[in-house]
């Protein structure tokens, strides 16, 4: 075939070119998807924390004093060597009383301390005792120390996540887990009541189907403690 020019008609050509065409819709398509499917996963942690529980509510004036909610975790506390730290002031000291903390997040409990009777855990399906209370608040939330007291751990736990543990007085330590990092404080560090420590995540492997929270325990001489009934 030949035009009025005399040129040949070369179909390729045309072939070519819509070819090409088809391969730039399939290519803005897959990005619009990637970009809506992006957009989906920012937004699920969001729409998770906003849910509504009929838990404990930790908030309250002193607590908001504390902690700035929502707050992003930007830098590291101020702490000193645990070597050059003096003793425990008389007001910190409660000899033949629990020891006053306050709660490391404000927030609502969702999850109980249950040692004697399990509860379930959707991630795992099935029913376990609970070392601590689970206390939720949205990610990257500033985390706080519940009492002065003596960094001794700071590690990542197989099934809890990045955690962190202070030694206070009288054999209690407080531990936090569920944490998103490990970068703020070290071991040796003393740290005082409500100085912060790091920032809701979701670390915790056995905890990963729950709304981002803090796992929170105390133990007084390595026995699990009901966080609730040391939080003033």
């Amino acid at each position: 075939m030949r035009l009025k020019n005399g040129n040949e008609y070369i179909p390729q050509q045309e072939e070519k070119k819509q070819s090409l065409q088809y391969t730039m819709i399939a290519v803005i398509c897959v990005c619009l998807v990637l970009i809506g499917t992006v957009f989906a996963i920012r937004s699920y942690p969001q729409w998770m924390a906003k849910r509504g529980n009929n838990g404990i509510d930790l908030t309250n004036e002193q607590q908001k004093q504390q902690v700035v909610p929502n707050q992003d975790v930007v830098k590291q506390v101020p702490t000193v060597d645990s070597r050059d730290a003096g003793k425990p002031s008389e007001s910190e000291s409660n000899s033949g009383k629990k020891s006053a903390f306050i709660s490391p997040v404000s927030g609502t409990i969702v999850k109980d301390f249950a040692m004697d009777v399990p509860i379930y855990s959707k991630t795992l399906d099935e029913f376990t005792v609970h070392a601590g209370i689970d206390i939720e608040a949205p990610l990257d939330t500033q985390v706080c120390a519940a009492a002065a007291g003596t960094v001794t751990k700071v590690y990542t736990d197989d099934r809890l996540g990045i955690t962190i543990q202070i030694t206070h007085e009288d054999g209690l330590i407080s531990q936090y887990s569920n944490l998103s990092t490990n970068k703020m404080i070290e071991e040796g560090d003393v740290v005082k009541q409500g100085d912060v420590i790091s920032g809701v995540g979701n670390t915790a492997l056995f905890e990963s189907l729950d709304a981002p929270h803090l796992h929170f325990e105390i133990q007084k001489n390595g026995e699990a403690q009901n966080p609730t009934s040391y939080i003033k």
